[in-house]
């Protein structure tokens, strides 16, 4: 049986993905909720999956539910549909929006075909996360020691060039000729 790995992509960062492994006789209700699961969404909104070109542009759309809008042609439905039947090319791609109230946008495309599956995943299966998954509901906050990585990360005090400024922006940083009670002009007329 053939596995299909998607690549998907939150379309306002592509640095942010998630590798999405399917069977290609599962359908697309079970890829949506396995991208939901991917990006920690809950399952309480409209969506939807346009077949998609090199290009981004959608065409037929493999919905959740009928809903109340107009079509250019009538959508498959994705309790209905299968990955493999969609399958037109080998890097097949496919635009996924969630929440159309917020409008959540995914790009996801094929980027691998296995003929094995591996025994020890429940399909479909998150095979690869990158990035931090935005906040469905708000901003997602950081805490206790993810929160301290990224200040020792980005420690900018200790990098030349840097200087700390006080309320009234004097430079708080103490130099060699600040301690000996120098002015740096001063100290500059020293040397010629």
């Amino acid at each position: 049986m053939a596995v299909l790995k998607f690549r998907v992509y939150y379309e306002e960062d592509d640095s942010i993905y998630r590798d999405v492994a399917v069977k290609h006789t599962q359908t697309f209700l079970q890829l949506h909720h396995g991208i939901l699961r991917a990006y920690e969404f809950d399952s309480k909104h409209q969506a939807t999956f346009y077949r998609s070109n090199d290009n981004w542009q959608r065409g037929r759309e493999i919905s959740l539910e009928k809903y109340d809008k107009q079509y250019k042609a009538e959508p498959l439905m994705m309790s209905e549909t299968t990955i493999g039947s969609q399958i037109r090319d080998p890097n097949q791609k496919f635009i996924y929006v969630y929440d159309f109230v917020k409008n959540w946008s995914f790009l996801v495309e094929l980027i691998n075909v296995s003929k094995e599956e591996n025994g020890k995943l429940d399909y479909p299966a998150v095979v690869k996360s990158e990035g931090i998954a935005p906040s469905q509901y708000g901003t997602r906050g950081l805490v206790g020691d993810k929160l301290a990585e990224v200040e020792e990360k980005y420690d900018l005090k200790s990098i030349e060039g840097f200087v700390e400024k006080s309320s009234e922006g004097e430079d708080l940083a103490s130099d060699e000729t600040e301690e000996s009670g120098e002015t740096a002009d001063e100290a500059g007329d020293e040397e010629l």
